[in-house]
């Protein structure tokens, strides 16, 4: 995923501790395997390739992720869309060449053309290729990753720990004072936030215009991009979702960064979701965090 991932974890038990590093990193080596678009051999990579009119049989995680990923879509109305992967290319944030400057818009109108989370037809584990769709997963399957090494540890009996796959985290039981796993918020500027998180049972997700992006003829231009438009998002400089399940928590904070500042705000309402958000305000930020995450730091 072109990332690192670690786990911290307690527990009075011992430990092998490089079994248990090798059976983490096999699950993330299978999400890699299943859901990553730079690797040609990729099941991701065959769907994208395969002809069209026909039908791909995914592997299973692919598929609940792929379910999940068209949910998010569908309730944002298309402001996150995992068929967007032609126009990630287009704008040099995929495993195309990287741009040092911005599409024509005949490139982006090309690319739109393949772009359509309704063209997909998932039943069950089958997906429908409808001709020139090509999938990018890049952000749902990192939360995906944290939610599997979660899974794992759990199933190992180990219930205190504090996951993360390229800064999307998840936070179990405490530490062993009976201190919680505390996380500071991301900030655009590299300075931390104020603003700290106890995570027990619960993951965090962040996206922000300051992670990925290159700079022409005096703009900046972010790796979030707009689906509808093709162009990329803007307005949003981060937003944090809190939620149950790391992979939600990941497609929402990159839907919200499409959205923008007061339909994103609308939309974290109307879903009752644990969200902060910062705009860029002069030298500084402004920031909005809705009730229900207003409500868990009280």
């Amino acid at each position: 995923m072109g990332t690192r991932w670690s786990v911290k974890l307690a527990t009075a038990r011992a430990l092998a501790v490089e079994d248990l590093q090798s059976g983490l990193q096999a699950e993330l080596d299978r999400v890699v395997a299943q859901m990553s678009h730079w690797r040609e051999d990729s099941d991701l990579g065959r769907y994208n390739r395969a002809a069209a009119g026909s039908w791909q049989t995914l592997p299973a995680d692919f598929a609940a992720v792929l379910r999940e990923a068209l949910a998010v879509a569908a309730l944002s109305q298309g402001a996150y869309d995992p068929s967007a992967g032609a126009l990630v290319d287009c704008w040099g944030f995929g495993p195309a060449p990287a741009r040092r400057q911005a599409p024509a818009a005949a490139e982006i109108a090309a690319a739109l053309r393949g772009v359509g989370w309704q063209r997909l037809r998932l039943d069950g584990e089958r997906l429908y290729q409808p001709g020139g769709c090509r999938l990018d997963l890049s952000a749902i399957a990192k939360g995906y990753g944290v939610d599997l090494l979660a899974r794992y540890l759990q199933a190992r009996g180990l219930s205190h720990y504090l996951a993360e796959v390229g800064g999307e985290l998840r936070g179990q039981g405490c530490k062993p004072d009976g201190s919680p796993w505390w996380v500071a918020l991301e900030s655009p500027d590299g300075t931390g936030s104020d603003l700290w998180l106890a995570l027990d049972g619960v993951a965090i997700a962040t996206s922000g215009d300051y992670r990925r992006y290159f700079e022409a003829d005096g703009q900046r231009y972010p790796h979030s991009l707009d689906p509808r438009s093709g162009y990329p998002a803007s307005g949003l400089a981060s937003v944090s979702v809190l939620h149950s399940s790391c992979m939600s928590a990941d497609a929402l904070s990159t839907a919200l960064t499409v959205l923008g500042w007061e339909p994103a705000q609308n939309f974290a309402l109307r879903h009752n979701l644990a969200t902060r958000f910062l705009r860029r305000r002069g030298a500084g930020f402004e920031e909005w965090l809705s009730p229900k995450l207003q409500a868990l730091l009280e």
